[in-house]
């Protein structure tokens, strides 16, 4: 509708006025008189009806994917898309065993309580019960029991765990591996954002010239979880081996530290038994966890995690 105000000296002029421009068809909607004559509000109806186009092309809205629940970040959400997910995971994240701890030491680190100590006491389970007895030591002096925690299963299972919590002693205790023994170290809480910490961590792998796998969390932030990842991974990380697979929820975080790092992804803790608590990380098996749609608010069996003996 066409809407305009005309003034005129009298009714006849004003009406003169509408006809010019609006036409005979021309609608009044009100009138009143002024000082100066007569006001006419009149209106003209379109033969048409006014369309009114949007400026720009309306977004075309998709249902959410199955990948949306893990907050996995855009760019690698798209390249996960891209194809099969087990396919499109072996193409976009890097996998590869967990080095075995012969030829170079195997170093387990990460942020404080990610469940180094129970995986060292799960990797030791696993060589002496495939018949290695492996040479295990601890660098944690600093928390309070951490020793105690892994001489507990040290003992049981009948192998030596050494206490070097410097380098120096690392040396030391490193002399003591016997020819084609496999050495696990077990390294404190560090904040890899703290200079002396990461500096006393780069020192450990250096002396031992070990290789290092970054110990982390599932379930956390996906930018905390990159953050993490690259911090480690300028220490000299090129592993990744998550824990509390059983009861993260969300993976985003466990695949952007592995996509950045970039860090190989390796095992995952699923459990707190020591003898069968670590299960290996394939693009396939991957992929059924994150497909997994989440019942009743947690995953079935997610009861029990690896914080116990972080």
């Amino acid at each position: 509708m066409r809407l305009k105000l005309f003034h005129g000296a009298d009714m006849a002029d004003a009406m003169a006025q509408i006809r010019e421009e609006l036409g005979a068809d021309a609608i009044i909607l009100e009138q009143r008189r002024t000082r100066r004559g007569v006001e006419i509000t009149a209106a003209l109806e379109p033969d048409e009806p006014i369309l009114i186009e949007p400026l720009v092309s309306p977004p075309t809205l998709s249902p959410p994917g199955p990948l949306d629940f893990h907050n996995i970040p855009p760019r690698l959400a798209q390249a996960l898309a891209s194809a099969p997910l087990p396919q499109s995971l072996a193409q976009s994240l890097p996998f590869a065993p967990l080095p075995p701890g012969r030829e170079r030491p195997l170093l387990l680190a990460g942020p404080p309580g990610a469940g180094k100590t129970l995986t060292t006491a799960k990797l030791t389970a696993r060589m002496v019960l495939g018949g290695m007895i492996p040479l295990v030591i601890t660098t944690d002096g600093q928390r309070a029991g951490a020793v105690e925690q892994l001489a507990a299963f040290t003992r049981v299972l009948g192998v030596t765990l050494a206490v070097a919590p410097s380098a120096a002693m690392l040396s030391r205790a490193l002399a003591h591996k016997k020819p084609g023994q496999a050495v696990l170290i077990d390294t404190a809480g560090c904040n890899p954002f703290n200079e002396e910490q990461a500096r006393l961590l780069r020192q450990l792998v250096v002396q031992a010239a070990a290789d290092m796998a970054l110990v982390l969390p599932a379930g956390l932030d996906a930018s905390e979880s990159a953050d993490l990842a690259r911090a480690f991974a300028a220490l000299g990380a090129q592993h990744l081996l998550p824990t509390r697979l059983d009861a993260a929820r969300r993976l985003g975080g466990i695949l952007m530290a592995a996509k950045v790092g970039p860090l190989a992804l390796t095992e995952a803790g699923i459990g707190p038994e020591v003898a069968d608590g670590l299960e290996a990380l394939t693009p396939e098996g991957l992929a059924t966890r994150l497909l997994s749609s989440p019942k009743n608010g947690s995953r079935d069996g997610a009861s029990d995690t690896d914080e116990e003996f972080a």
